[in-house]
């Protein structure tokens, strides 16, 4: 079934790709963790928790493939970073990134990538005020693990880690640049679909 613009109406924007299939899921999962990984690289050091622009990957790899692929990914983009390879902030990869502040936010990623992909699989993504709520709730999620992770690494620090020094450190600096990539990628979506549907 379809409906006026001639496709799934519960279908992603990578749904709209010519070819499916395994190897086709395997390519844009792979796809999406890297593109995680690079915007990883786009980052404002900060100790104990970097600005980068993984949030921004996350919610557009989630969007766009949809939430068993966009969790898919993000797990791939974890497990090969502790393989070793460079995917997150400043190059690092390996299990010792277990150890950083800031590895719980990567968790974090997994179950956003989950979200965002759900509602846009009920057309979250299509509008930008939805989108924009769409996107600010899935961004909010990596605080969810990542600041109670914070707080357990800092203390093996032997740094201060009570709740007001753990919002200070992992989630007050954060607040604008996190709404200003939800409201990029509330941006881009709308306009990606109004695309595909003038094609």
């Amino acid at each position: 079934m379809t409906n006026a613009t001639g496709f799934a109406p519960r279908a992603v924007l990578a749904d709209r790709l010519r070819t499916h299939g395994l190897a086709t899921d395997a390519a844009l999962i792979a796809g999406g963790a890297l593109f995680t990984a690079a915007l990883a690289q786009v980052e404002v050091p900060m100790w104990p928790v970097p600005v980068t622009g993984q949030t921004l990957a996350v919610v557009l790899v989630g969007a766009t493939l949809g939430a068993r692929r966009g969790v898919l990914s993000m797990l791939v983009y974890a497990i090969v970073g502790l393989a070793g390879a460079p995917f997150f902030a400043d190059a690092q990869g390996g299990l010792h990134a277990l150890t950083l502040p800031s590895f719980g936010y990567v968790i974090g990623f997994i179950p956003a990538a989950g979200l965002i992909g759900w509602l846009a699989r009920r057309n979250w993504d299509r509008k930008v005020g939805r989108a924009a709520v769409a996107m600010l709730l899935a961004s909010a999620i990596p605080f969810v693990t990542g600041l109670p992770y914070l707080a357990v690494a800092l203390g093996a620090l032997g740094a201060p880690n009570d709740l007001q020094s753990v919002l200070a450190a992992g989630l007050y600096p954060f607040v604008i640049g996190g709404i200003a990539k939800a409201l990029i990628a509330a941006g881009v979506l709308p306009l990606a679909w109004k695309a595909l549907g003038r094609r």
